[in-house]
């Protein structure tokens, strides 16, 4: 589905990512964890096309990433790290509004609306204004919204950042209902939720990829007994600065 070639991105003398080659499967739950800083949500910027890498290049979609941009752009959605929905709308009138957005048919949209509905487990707030829900209920939306154009491919940024225990757990439970039907590219960097939910972990690290695996192969590479050892082995230098 994804394979980049040397892709890397420059904002100035700053290198936010630098010579990433990694290849992701169709299906596959990949994420990238690293440290605040480390080059994920560049990395998702340029794979989703809302930015340009300064070198290198992808192939998504068997497309290229310049030159097939907005064929690739129909093709996938990201939810970003802010939650993304109108606050003075109800639940069911944010899915209504994005799916009309994408150009979804006016006859389609309450079947997908009632899909996403039940699947984010949203029937009891479908009318309830979205500025009055929690913040983990407006994240499942955000998910919602990104998902109803059913996307081959669907980027999560920090999906649960800020959430408590308890709404990051059901996240996750939503998050595994979806994985069987779009491939998706989750940043993070809580290492739990990377254990849980992952087929294959990058730690990135100063925009690089420090090593690539499931947890397992991870464990493996670096000696670690847990994902943790292994993550705080990586990035010793940075933690101590």
């Amino acid at each position: 589905m994804i394979e980049t070639r040397h892709l890397t991105k420059k904002f100035g003398d700053f290198v936010a990512v630098d010579d990433l080659n990694l290849s992701i499967a169709q299906g596959e739950l990949f994420s990238l964890l690293g440290l605040n800083g480390a080059g994920k949500t560049t990395t998702i910027k340029m794979l989703s096309c809302l930015i340009l890498p300064t070198s290198g290049d992808a192939i998504i979609l068997n497309k290229n990433l310049i030159k097939d941009s907005q064929y690739i752009k129909q093709k996938l959605n990201v939810s970003p790290q802010e939650t993304a929905i109108a606050p003075n709308l109800n639940v069911q009138e944010n899915l209504e509004m994005i799916a009309g957005i994408y150009g979804i048919s006016k006859n389609e949209i309450p079947r997908m609306v009632e899909e996403m509905v039940t699947v984010f487990n949203l029937t009891d707030v479908r009318k309830k204004k979205t500025k009055l829900l929690s913040g983990g209920m407006q994240r499942r939306l955000s998910i919602a919204m990104a998902l109803i154009t059913e996307p081959e491919i669907l980027f999560l940024d920090e999906p649960s950042l800020g959430l408590d225990v308890i709404a990051r757990r059901e996240l996750w439970a939503i998050i595994r209902k979806i994985k069987d039907k779009t491939t998706i590219i989750l940043t993070t960097h809580y290492l739990e939720e990377a254990e849980a939910l992952s087929d294959r972990v990058a730690i990135m690290q100063k925009g690089r990829i420090k090593a690539i695996g499931t947890v397992d192969e991870l464990l493996n590479q670096t000696g670690s007994k847990t994902l943790e050892d292994a993550f705080i082995l990586l990035n010793q230098e940075e933690i101590i600065k």
